[in-house]
């Protein structure tokens, strides 16, 4: 129990960070290019992070820190980046922390499943919310779901390969 609940607290602080980083990579360098001709805003590969950060802390320490941790992410990201992107990063996670949440919760018993699942069904509602109220628009949206995906994907292949190693007797 000891061990999950400083996990959780490791991954709360890392998923405020994530937030504010995005956001802050944003601002600063703009669009980065992810792949097969697509760009999205730069702080694509930080919300990729933040999408499991986020599933690590719901499943350590309860729904209710993770959108503790998010507000606090978000709050010093109007610092950092300034107030629309805050905003922007505000509603998008909102929106993608319902869709996470029901996923997660119902898959949650397969926890790399559950990662996917939510984290893929996350990103799009994220970059749905967070392009319409930062650009206006909907045109990076390819670039912006792959991105994230790359980082979901990535982290429910190691979460699998972790519980199986855990798994087969030494």
């Amino acid at each position: 129990m000891r061990t999950t609940r400083t996990a959780g607290i490791a991954a709360a602080v890392a998923y405020a960070l994530t937030i504010v980083g995005a956001n802050w990579a944003v601002h600063t360098f703009g669009l980065v290019p992810v792949g097969f001709g697509l760009y999205a805003p730069a702080g694509i590969y930080f919300v990729a992070a933040a999408l499991v950060l986020r599933d690590g802390v719901q499943y350590a320490l309860g729904k209710r820190w993770a959108l503790i941790v998010m507000a606090v992410g978000v709050g010093l990201s109007a610092i950092v980046a300034g107030p629309k992107l805050a905003v922007a990063s505000a509603a998008a996670f909102a929106i993608s922390e319902s869709v996470d949440f029901a996923l997660f919760t119902w898959v949650a018993p397969r926890w790399a499943l559950a990662v996917l699942a939510g984290g893929a069904a996350g990103a799009v509602a994220d970059s749905m919310v967070f392009l319409s109220i930062a650009f206006g628009s909907l045109a990076l949206l390819p670039g912006q779901v792959l991105g994230k995906l790359y980082g979901v994907v990535a982290a429910a292949a190691v979460i699998a390969w972790r519980r199986r190693r855990r798994a087969v007797p030494a």
